[in-house]
């Protein structure tokens, strides 16, 4: 398991393929696996891939503090540092798309275009926790569907829920029906700022979008809980194509990962100057 010291921290990592690079970030309490699952394989064939831990998860160092987008774009700019990946393309998932983002606000020369899978951000946590947020609902649902029974005060906890699924089997994926190794990622959100942090937007603002001329392709499930969060970040950003990916909850790798893999790979083999037209969105399909 390689390891490189990179912002006063050991990041897991793994570099895999030749060619341009790609750097693939995953989401809130998940890991660099989402990746390998189905993913990796396949862009390691064109691409230079580079997955790893963010900060606190999988096999990267867990620190009391420093998970706020801005930390976290930190982490990945002297990670990119210390493995001499100069302007890669990159993609992240949900809280992953987020750092991305934040990336691209503050070092625009360093990345050349950004596939955000479902970003939420902190800007709009606001609306999350509204409790007629679909999102309650949705997850009150899944948590249902493995034979508990959420107490009405509890279903708009997002902490009580939080706890609640690390008790229950795996959702999505191959390994649907696991069970989670659940006392790390307990401790994480027990023991860390890592919850505050996620709600923090320092300069990743609503208004901030409009500075961002990073390519972006923004891709959502047709069926997800974030969907609210794309208009929002969609009409901001000044240089923004969507995919809409049909049926997807919210977790395209595990869920839609041969779709997701052909959208991705689609955004990733354009030029930046033959890219579709801005505010273009399309309804993903695979080519037969």
């Amino acid at each position: 398991m390689p390891k490189i010291a990179a912002n006063g921290i050991n990041i897991h990592y793994i570099t895999a393929g030749e060619g341009p690079d790609v750097v693939l970030l995953h989401g809130f309490l998940g890991n660099l696996a989402v990746w390998h699952l189905y993913m990796m394989p396949i862009l390691r064939r064109e691409f230079r891939v580079t997955t790893y831990d963010l900060r606190g998860h999988g096999y990267s160092d867990v620190t009391p503090t420093g998970y706020t987008p801005k930390n976290m774009a930190e982490d990945l700019l002297r990670l990119m540092d210390a493995l001499k990946i100069e302007k890669p393309a990159l993609m992240g998932h949900s809280f992953g798309a987020d750092i991305c983002l934040y990336f691209a606000l503050k070092h625009p020369e360093r990345v050349d275009r950004i596939l955000g899978l479902e970003p939420g951000l902190a800007a709009l946590v606001g609306d999350r926790k509204d409790p007629n947020w679909i999102g309650w609902k949705a997850w009150v649902e899944k948590l249902e569907e493995s034979g508990i029974t959420v107490p009405e005060d509890k279903k708009a906890d997002a902490m009580y829920l939080l706890q609640l699924s690390l008790e229950t089997p795996k959702f999505y994926g191959p390994a649907r029906g696991l069970p989670r190794n659940r006392e790390p990622l307990l401790k994480l959100i027990r023991e860390t700022t890592l919850i505050e942090d996620y709600e923090t937007e320092d300069e990743l603002t609503l208004d901030s979008l409009k500075t961002i001329n990073t390519p972006v392709e923004l891709v959502y499930g047709t069926k997800s809980h974030f969907l609210p969060s794309w208009e929002p970040i969609k009409n901001r950003l000044p240089n923004c194509q969507s995919v809409l990916l049909p049926g997807g909850e919210h977790f395209g790798p595990l869920e839609l990962p041969e779709l997701l893999t052909e959208t991705t790979l689609k955004f990733l083999r354009t030029p930046i100057d033959e890219l579709n037209p801005v505010g273009q969105t399309r309804l993903a399909s695979l080519e037969k």
